[in-house]
């Protein structure tokens, strides 16, 4: 995996769309619904912190991790911008090494999809539940197989805005992994830079994570389409897990 440098300079303006606010709302309701307070909440692989942000901002104790430097540095000043002081942790999923416990984790947008290897994934789910809480939950959402197969595919997109062009191109290969090259063209005074980023996202089955969850010590109590509170759809593009711990096994630090 890439350090994601030139995508976390412009991951925000490519990710208008995200709706992090109703996200937010999503996830809480979903906790709600779940009889889960959210306590101590990790944001997983938290990008440049909007997610993290909007939890602040309805008094969750959160802080967030991320493997890239770049879209921490975005994080903090973001956070700081608004007036948070909120701490980022430069880890790697399958490497988390927290301060204490935790009571919630969530982990969104796909970021799930950018551990490509099973074994690495094993890791980082057996991590997350390293430092849960016993009846913790873990809520993260995937990309999923038909998504891969029949959306990203060998396809080609253009995203467009006031500050970057930025061309998209996908490779389908083995193991329902999709090689991913970015483009980006930012003008400046009529005068055109070109910034390219590659990378990687597995699709993984809904058994094969139901079984590195369960490795973990998890127990998955739903699977949710995406903003929904409903089973997947055949044609779902997103969809969201929730597994929760069942005996905590912090003990053993």
């Amino acid at each position: 995996m890439s350090g994601y440098q030139s995508f976390a300079e412009f991951y925000d303006g490519l990710m208008e769309d995200a709706r992090y606010s109703d996200r937010c709302d999503y996830l809480l309701e979903l906790l709600k619904r779940h009889g889960h307070e959210a306590g101590i909440t990790l944001d997983l692989a938290c990008g440049t912190g909007s997610l993290t942000i909007e939890l602040k901002k309805r008094g969750v104790d959160v802080y967030g991790v991320d493997a890239s430097v770049d879209m921490l540095s975005e994080a903090m000043q973001k956070s700081l911008e608004q007036g948070f002081n909120i701490l980022f942790l430069n880890q790697k999923m399958q490497e988390l090494d927290l301060y204490g416990t935790v009571d919630t984790c969530v982990c969104t947008l796909d970021s799930i999809n950018h551990i490509t290897d099973s074994k690495t994934l094993e890791k980082a789910f057996d991590r997350v539940g390293l430092f849960m809480n016993s009846g913790g939950l873990f809520v993260f959402d995937v990309n999923t197989v038909y998504k891969h197969q029949e959306v990203l595919g060998n396809n080609a997109f253009v995203i467009e805005n006031d500050r970057v062009f930025c061309a998209w191109q996908n490779t389908l290969a083995e193991n329902n992994i999709v090689e991913i090259d970015l483009d980006f063209f930012e003008e400046d005074n009529g005068v055109y830079y070109r910034h390219s980023e590659s990378f990687a996202e597995r699709a993984y089955s809904d058994d094969e994570l139901r079984e590195m969850l369960e490795k973990a010590g998890f127990t998955v109590e739903a699977v949710y389409g995406d903003f929904s509170f409903e089973p997947p759809k055949p044609d779902e593009q997103r969809v969201i897990y929730v597994a929760r711990m069942k005996n905590s096994r912090n003990s053993e630090q």
